[in-house]
């Protein structure tokens, strides 16, 4: 199945949204005993992504908010969302989840940690994964952990400073403010990675870790008590959900 399909499993919310950027297949509701659980799959920085986690969170109001961002990163996020205008003029979506929800437990569930690190050597170690296989997750650990220690730094700066820091350039989508365009191009986008995922086999390290995190953001979600919203990439959506529904 494809990564960016979402499930049509039970738990999916299946109400019509009126507004076409609140599309069902784009939300995974999780039921579970210590509170509810909201997925919500996004594609990054897109504004129908934006617009999808702020209309959610306004109306849920969870007690917690999880975001697929390394535990490091939160702090910028929060400042990000501090931003007078709505959305938030960096961060994506995952400011624009900050800004809208109406709670102080904001948490990152993606790697690098020590938790996540320990995953990944198991899950190399298992798949008996030959050096270069090691070598190449390795590094991508190494970068994304950069990227991180990236983000807290500017963080600071800007908490300490008059400079607004941005660690990632947003990306550009060339849509107007109409929900019907945007939804339309966030779809289109997604059926894109769709099929070029579906053309070529990732390189196995890439496997490895995206296996690694999708486990990693799911027991992390299942650690959480009470209600949870969780902006999780669409390429994650469905596993993750797949996951926690598993230890039900």
């Amino acid at each position: 199945m494809s990564p960016f399909r979402c499930s049509t499993g039970v738990g999916r919310n299946t109400a019509p949204a009126a507004d076409p950027r609140l599309r069902p297949e784009c939300i995974e509701r999780v039921a579970r005993p210590n509170g509810r659980l909201t997925l919500v799959g996004v594609v990054h920085d897109h504004p129908a992504s934006s617009y999808r986690v702020q209309a959610l969170l306004e109306s849920a109001q969870p007690a917690v908010l999880a975001l697929e961002l390394p535990p490091l990163a939160v702090p910028l996020a929060r400042q990000q969302a501090a931003d007078e205008r709505t959305p938030p003029t960096l961060g994506g979506e995952m400011s624009a989840a900050v800004q809208a929800a109406d709670t102080d437990r904001v948490v990152g569930i993606d790697g690098p940690s020590v938790r996540f690190c320990r995953r990944l050597a198991g899950a190399l170690y298992r798949d008996s994964a030959p050096s270069s296989t090691v070598r190449a997750a390795l590094r991508s650990v190494r970068s994304v952990t950069r990227s991180a220690l990236a983000a807290r730094v500017g963080a600071t700066l800007t908490a300490l400073t008059p400079l607004t820091v941005a660690v990632d350039v947003p990306t550009a989508y060339d849509t107007t403010d109409d929900p019907d365009q945007q939804a339309d191009d966030e779809r289109e986008r997604i059926r894109r990675a769709e099929s070029i995922l579906g053309a070529f086999s990732p390189p196995p390290a890439s496997a490895i870790r995206k296996r690694t995190r999708e486990r990693h953001m799911a027991d992390r979600l299942a650690d959480l008590d009470g209600s949870v919203v969780a902006v999780v990439g669409m390429a994650h959506l469905e596993a993750v959900a797949s996951h926690l529904r598993e230890g039900e």
